[in-house]
């Protein structure tokens, strides 16, 4: 988007298909200004269609089929939200979702393909799998495949659906089966109607037969399944086939919830013109296996998906801006390309068929290409440095981009030394102020803790951005030991029309409430302002019935407890360039998403010290402990909880923007040179409880929290001796 338009459209992308995939491709090199894009899918990758028989097969690795949609929405800039569209209501104009409030669209646009799933079988939801969605189904083979089992039992899989799909799925599954050493492998094709592959050329039913039998597939038409249980198939006629695993090809349905959006459909699949818009409604798209062409009905292929995509591009920025629509003509035939099984395929077009294995190299290339249209992105430069510029001594480093959460904070020697003072408190009732991370204040017989923090946004999404900014606020809360009682929100939002800006203060306000709430707290109030970026902040306090947990009780001998994996910062400065893959910044997410309210609550009867890990880092934070309490500490690396990929993006080069100031505790630290040690100094956002605890409490504590399933890590132990780290 344009940093410097206001905001007055909202655009919302309902499944992460391929059309929606290249649109939001398209829409980085040319952007609307002015529009909020938003993307909802609930996993950050998309599987490619085409590739999933190769992938099954064994041909591919999963990444090579996985297109990265946080990816293509970083470079979009679009916010992704991972959660299923459960519901639209076109005249609100909202897309309900499954796990958090609903989503206001100006315009909106569906792909979210179909299902294979036969859930009118008995059994079939709990004890078989659907090819469609790809994602869950790509798992489960895996799954399947990693098993272990004895080297002579006998291996027996179902595939239910006799049409390309179908016998696609059953060569690839055969090959793999045999290729990777299973005993005594059948695979069985079920199809109810009296013959395969109805709909396709005789050349190629008759090609695909042949590959059937090499590969041994049993095949039985005009068979009815009645029941799957956890061990068999059973069939219309009584008998019984044995399965180990069963999958579902049997056509292409639509998702129930289409057809009670009050829009028009056919047998559930969106109507729309040859705009790509619903008959119904002018601000609502369909594209892909769940929409249905009325001007010219077509069958159900991922090769009417992609060449929706320019189309579709074009008519919501159309849509959008109040400019002329584009008509979309679907070609009348199509290049055809089945595998079968091993690296051979066959292809069929204008009634011409040709198999072999070089008509598997032109699938393969094909494949790749254009998962290399979706990959293979344009870089994410910082802005050019001025040509003349103040003279500043920390030059080298200002070209870098400025990171989001903690990592735009000021470092810990700046921030200590500006806090510096030699004035003591002057009110009686202050019981700790300034250098401490929260205020604790007497009010009346007891103890109140106050603190404030913001956080600079790393994410497009308010409601997520507002969910981990109040975890991070409660941090210092939960690590003096108290109850959170009350927040102020404090929010700046980029320049929007007012019908967005009450949109998006309601998104904030509803994940502050959500998380405030789980924690025992009210939200107050608060004050809103707009600016060029958003930012979220809250003024945090809560009751203190029991001694302050401060910085200074560490002991010699007392072991070191983490309650949360490091690496936030490298993932998040990895995602701003574009570098992060979509499974990294979600499981990042999700850490920083979670409350250490149970850990807070474990840990405080037991805690000598404690802090939470944010800005400064592990190793800043632990240092805070250790200055006030006049020791040193040893950590374990090999110990040290690390989110997934962080480690790699380290060793990449990849650094939060403040991880040099966080690095200037160098002095301070023995550590071996390696991308681990270096996310020693790694900011974290919304980070874990770092606890001092006594050494014969530790194993009962990591049990409790084992137990009600909270992480937590001994990363090693107080020592005697200056303040000083020593990490090996």
């Amino acid at each position: 988007m344009h940093p410097d338009w206001p905001l007055s459209r909202d655009l919302v992308l309902v499944g992460g298909g391929h059309t929606h995939a290249l649109v939001l491709r398209k829409w980085g090199m040319n952007p609307l200004a002015g529009a909020r894009v938003t993307l909802i899918n609930p996993s950050p990758t998309s599987p490619y269609t085409g590739m999933l028989p190769g992938y099954i097969a064994g041909h591919y690795a999963r990444e090579d089929l996985e297109i990265d949609l946080v990816r293509l929405a970083r470079f979009a800039g679009a916010r992704i939200i991972f959660d299923t569209a459960c519901g639209l209501d076109f005249q609100a104009r909202r897309v309900h979702l499954e796990g958090r409030p609903p989503i206001q669209y100006d315009v909106v646009s569906i792909d979210i393909g179909v299902t294979a799933a036969l859930p009118d079988i008995d059994g079939f939801e709990e004890n078989a799998h659907s090819v469609k969605p790809l994602g869950a189904f790509a798992i489960a083979w895996q799954c399947f495949l990693d098993t272990p089992r004895a080297s002579n039992a006998r291996t027996d899989c179902v595939v239910i659906g006799g049409g390309v799909a179908g016998v696609e799925l059953a060569l690839a599954m055969a090959s793999r089966l045999q290729l990777s050493g299973f005993g005594q492998a059948r695979v069985t094709l079920i199809e109810a109607r009296s013959e395969l592959l109805l709909g396709s050329s005789a050349a190629v039913r008759r090609n695909l037969k042949q590959a059937l039998r090499l590969h041994q597939v049993s095949v039985l038409t005009g068979t009815q399944v009645s029941r799957i249980s956890p061990e068999a198939v059973e069939l219309a006629d009584g008998t019984g086939l044995a399965a180990d695993f069963v999958v579902s090809a049997a056509g292409a349905s639509p998702y129930p919830w289409l057809a009670q959006t009050g829009l028009a459909h056919t047998g559930g699949f969106l109507n729309v013109g040859s705009d790509l818009r619903s008959v119904t409604d002018p601000d609502v798209f369909a594209a892909g296996d769940c929409a249905h062409l009325t001007h010219a009905p077509r069958p159900k292929a991922g090769v009417f998906a992609v060449r929706e995509a320019p189309v579709l591009f074009d008519n919501l920025r159309a849509r959008l801006s109040g400019l002329p629509m584009r008509h979309y003509s679907p070609q009348s035939d199509y290049l055809k390309l089945i595998s079968m099984g091993e690296k051979t395929a066959t292809a069929n077009k204008y009634g011409l068929t040709a198999s072999g294995s070089s008509v598997w190299w032109l699938k393969d290339r094909i494949d790749r290409t254009f998962m290399t249209r979706l990959s293979d992105l344009p870089p994410m430069p910082p802005a050019p440095a001025p040509s003349v510029r103040a003279l500043d001594e920390d030059a080298a480093s200002q070209a870098q981009m400025l990171c989001g959460g903690c990592g735009s904070k000021v470092g810990r020697t700046s921030l200590i030394a500006g806090l510096a003072s030699p004035d003591p408190a002057t009110d009686a009732d202050t019981v700790t102020g300034v250098g401490d991370d929260a205020a604790v204040l007497r009010t009346g017989s007891g103890l109140q803790v106050i603190s404030t923090d913001h956080l600079r946004a790393f994410v497009e999404d308010p409601y997520l951005l507002a969910q981990i900014a109040a975890v991070h606020a409660l941090g210092d809360v939960w690590a003096k030991g108290a109850a959170p009682q009350s927040g102020l929100l404090s929010l700046i939002i980029p320049r929007m029309s007012e019908r967005m800006q009450t949109a998006t203060v309601a998104e904030v306000v509803a994940a502050v409430r959500k998380v405030l709430g789980e924690a025992g707290a009210d939200l107050v109030g608060g004050h809103t302002s707009m600016g060029r970026e958003l930012t979220i902040g809250l003024t945090v306090t809560g009751r203190l019935d029991r001694p302050v947990i401060g910085h200074s009780g560490a002991r010699p001998g007392d072991a070191i407890i983490l309650t949360k994996p490091i690496g936030t910062g490298v993932i998040l400065a990895a995602d701003m360039r574009g570098l992060a893959r979509g499974d990294v910044l979600k499981r990042a997410l999700a850490s920083m998403q979670r409350p250490s309210a149970v850990a807070a609550s474990l840990l405080s009867p037991a805690a000598h010290a404690m802090t939470d890990v944010t800005g400064f880092g592990l190793a800043g934070h632990l240092l805070n402990i250790l200055e006030a309490s006049n020791v040193a500490a040893r950590i374990a690396l090999s110990s040290l909880p690390v989110l997934p990929g962080a480690e790699q993006l380290a060793a990449n080069g990849v650094r939060s923007s403040l991880w040099r100031s966080n690095a200037g505790l160098e002095a301070q630290v023995s550590r071996p040179t390696s991308p681990l040690s270096d996310l020693l100094y790694d900011p974290q956002t919304a980070g874990g409880l770092l606890a001092i605890v006594a050494a014969e409490h530790a194993a009962d504590l990591i049990a409790s929290f084992e137990a009600c399933s909270e992480p937590a890590f001994m990363i090693g132990q107080i020592e005697a001796g200056a303040p000083f780290i020593t990490a090996a």
